[in-house]
């Protein structure tokens, strides 16, 4: 069972390394850069339908290792780091020479994944806290897309294709739902008593968020910096980006 569970891991791991946005994008003849947002570039450059493959295959990433933990009755240890594993997997692929995503669609998938399957496995968690977890991510990402999106399509002037490409000014409002939504699961899953495991994994994966924001290209953008790294570094933790 122990080989069962590092090979489950690694499996997790090679998963979320899968670089289906940069095939994708190859496929249709698009050079995405480093520095650039592979959902958004391919939903702007390629189509909505494209961009909405990738978010899709990216939440699976993280939901796949987890589902196949709990349907083979892994300990709940396993089932976690797997989970973990694949987010690792899509910031640091190996395919991609370990310079990937931001990991906040295939954490989506992992987190909310593990809540649900706690939920219906008897005897793991307490009754529906796993689920108040997962609720209470939900509200702090809705927040932030409504808040970005809703302003976009109530405007006068465009069509509905041209408001799907998703232009206009970066956002402020998403980067930080996503923030505060993978801050506060951890915090709900200790404070309604959830098995430790996915308190630690939900924690763990706040921290690579935020490690994976704080660093990501950042001696490139250091390179070219018009303020003082202190307020880089702060931009990037709070809106996922060099500068307000």
């Amino acid at each position: 069972m122990i080989i069962a569970g590092i090979a489950l891991i690694i499996f997790a791991y090679l998963i979320g390394s899968f670089p289906y946005m940069l095939i994708l994008s190859r496929a249709k003849g698009i050079t995405i850069k480093r520095n650039e947002d592979f959902h958004i570039t391919t939903w702007r450059r390629v189509g909505p339908l494209e961009g909405m493959s990738g978010i899709i295959i990216d939440i699976l990433k993280g939901v796949i290792p987890v589902v196949i933990g709990f349907v083979c009755n892994f300990q709940l240890a396993i089932i976690a780091a797997a989970g973990v594993a694949a987010v690792i997997g899509q910031m640091w692929p190996v395919f991609q020479r370990f310079n990937g995503e931001k990991g906040n669609t295939t954490g989506i998938g992992m987190s909310f994944a593990l809540c649900i399957g706690i939920f219906f496995t008897p005897g793991i968690g307490t009754g529906s806290g796993a689920l108040w977890v997962m609720y209470s991510a939900i509200i702090c990402f809705l927040a932030g897309i409504l808040t970005r999106n809703i302003p976009r399509f109530m405007a006068k002037g465009e069509s509905v294709k041209q408001k799907l490409k998703l232009g206009g000014p970066v956002s402020n409002s998403m980067p930080l739902g996503m923030l505060a939504g993978f801050l506060v699961m951890p915090i709900v899953s200790w404070i309604l008593q959830q098995p430790i495991e996915m308190t630690l994994a939900l924690a763990l994966t706040f921290i690579l968020i935020v490690v994976r924001r704080l660093t990501a290209n950042l001696s490139d953008d250091l390179k070219t910096a018009r303020t003082s790294t202190g307020k880089i570094l702060l931009s990037r933790f709070l809106l996922d980006r060099s500068y307000f």
